[in-house]
């Protein structure tokens, strides 16, 4: 293993050969960034708006209809393929990045808070599409990239993504109460009139958009319970995946470094930790195989998504109609908050551990 100097002897290979949180796989070809320079300008163009959005949706975002917010996170995450796949200078592939994050974190808002008016059972669904989209979004590039394919089309060729978003609230997704139905056939057909044939959905009565200042601030502190051990739990795979993956590079193996970065994203998707175990290994360099590192991040990945999906099922469970689409949305920043606080401490451990090789 030496993962520092597989680091920089990549530096000169052909950008985009990362994909995920990476400088190389937002800067295009003829221009560089300082390795350090170039991750923390990705990280914050990544964390920082998904970030905002969050900090800011409890207090207003309610008076938003939810139509506009899909829309607008639609928009933007076509926008950020178009800008990255077809950027000539580092700014305009930064700028790219920022419209993934408020793409993310308007849409996990939004979708959140929508599931208040839905039955609890969809929190589950809603988790486990989350999953899901991991999973396929670390392996498609992975497939595609080693497949041949460069990076510029393989982003041009998920912009059926977004249009699939669209669609299916638009025109799939159902009204969660019917409008004023006269028996229950009427009832059954108008619940599955397609959202785009009605209003957005509003509120429950007494939803969110009623409660006082005092009300939102006791709400909050009793989700206190989900949201720290949350944020602990995305802190910890986030401080490894920002700040050891790069470093976790394996010779006895026909994969080169680029691409044992690349299974180590999609492995952790698909399991969504041992973080001093591998932190360990990266000071050590004791692991014999780079599959025990694979079995070690599908372990993470699972821990991270059955935190995920179970803080979200009990806050259903546990908090009332009229507090429900509020305690969605304030929760939400357990993730963002916890991967924000790993990528302010992971930059100067990698840097660290490179000085010490």
């Amino acid at each position: 293993m030496g993962g520092c100097a597989g680091s920089r002897r990549r530096l000169s290979d052909s950008d985009g050969d990362r994909p995920g949180i990476s400088a190389r796989s937002v800067v295009p070809p003829g221009h560089r960034l300082e390795e350090r320079d170039g991750f923390l300008a990705v990280l914050l163009a990544d964390i920082l708006p998904t970030l905002v959005i969050k900090l800011l949706a409890p207090l207003g975002l309610h008076l938003l209809p939810y139509s506009p917010r899909v829309l607008v996170s639609g928009i933007c995450a076509a926008g950020s393929f178009l800008l990255v796949a077809f950027s000539c200078s580092v700014g305009t592939s930064l700028c790219g990045v920022v419209l993934a994050s408020i793409s993310s974190g308007l849409g996990e808002v939004t979708f959140l808070s929508l599931t208040a008016i839905y039955p609890r059972a969809v929190i589950s669904w809603w988790s486990s599409g989350t999953g899901g989209a991991g999973l396929l979004g670390a392996l498609s590039y992975l497939g595609l990239t080693q497949a041949g394919l460069s990076p510029q089309h393989t982003l041009l060729s998920m912009l059926g993504i977004p249009a699939l978003l669209l669609a299916s609230y638009f025109f799939l997704l159902t009204s969660p109460e019917p409008q004023d139905p006269g028996g229950d056939e009427e009832a059954e057909t108008a619940a599955r009139q397609p959202l785009i044939n009605n209003e957005v959905p509003q509120s429950k009565p007494d939803s969110s958009s009623d409660l006082s200042i005092q009300e939102r601030w006791t709400v909050f502190k009793g989700l206190l319970w989900y949201i720290i051990p949350l944020v602990l739990v995305y802190f910890a795979e986030y401080f490894i995946n920002q700040g050891l993956f790069e470093l976790l590079f394996f010779r006895n193996t026909s994969l080169n470094h680029a691409q044992q970065y690349r299974w180590y994203q999609m492995l952790y998707q698909a399991g969504c930790l041992n973080l001093a175990f591998l932190l360990a290994d990266v000071w050590l360099n004791f692991l014999p195989s780079i599959y025990l590192v694979f079995l070690i991040i599908l372990y993470e990945g699972l821990l991270g998504g059955a935190a995920y999906v179970n803080t979200f099922h009990n806050i259903a469970l546990e908090t009332s109609d009229e507090h429900r689409e509020f305690a969605m949305a304030a929760a939400c920043i357990s993730d963002t908050l916890g991967i924000s606080l790993s990528g302010l401490l992971a930059l100067p451990l990698h840097n660290f551990l490179c000085h010490l090789s």
